[in-house]
């Protein structure tokens, strides 16, 4: 495939604005309830699939940072603890580059707004951080591993 060498240039300057336009797409989906949309202008063409979502799934979405938080469903009654939930479809990474240090281990302590995890997601690494404090009692996903929306990935008992 051959391209115009100004092409990579403008893609980048464009990418802000496209992903501007992929979440209000997710939004209009989102609000008229559609499982897919497809939408096509000049050579561009986007389509979005939603995956089916469990009830207790949250309802925001988005791209960067996005504090993810959902209940435990199967919490034992003594202690009530949370769940950090998938907030997108992408592959699940427990450290911030291969071989470094994983963002937080079973037993850390964690505050509102750390980094515990990064889902890539059409080659964009969003941050998963915590939207309360707590200590992290049980890391369901494995690094590398593919995820799903909604899918928990960490449960923590809250402070």
């Amino acid at each position: 495939m051959t391209e115009n060498p100004h092409a990579e240039s403008a893609r980048g300057h464009n990418y802000v604005a496209l992903m501007q336009v992929v979440r209000e797409l997710v939004e209009v989906m989102r609000a008229a309830g559609l499982q897919r949309l497809e939408v096509a202008q000049g050579d561009l063409r986007i389509t979005l699939e939603s995956a089916p979502v469990p009830s207790t799934a949250p309802a925001s979405m988005g791209i960067a940072t996005i504090p993810v938080m959902t209940p435990a469903p199967e919490a034992p009654p003594p202690e009530q603890l949370e769940t950090i939930a998938a907030p997108m479809v992408g592959t699940f990474y427990a450290a911030p580059r291969p071989g470094a240090d994983p963002f937080v281990r079973i037993g850390d302590h964690v505050e509102p707004g750390q980094v515990v995890a990064i889902i890539e997601a059409m080659k964009v690494m969003n941050e998963i951080v915590a939207e309360r404090a707590g200590t992290i009692v049980e890391i369901l996903a494995e690094n590398g591993q593919p995820v799903e929306y909604g899918q928990p990935l960490m449960r923590f008992r809250p402070d």
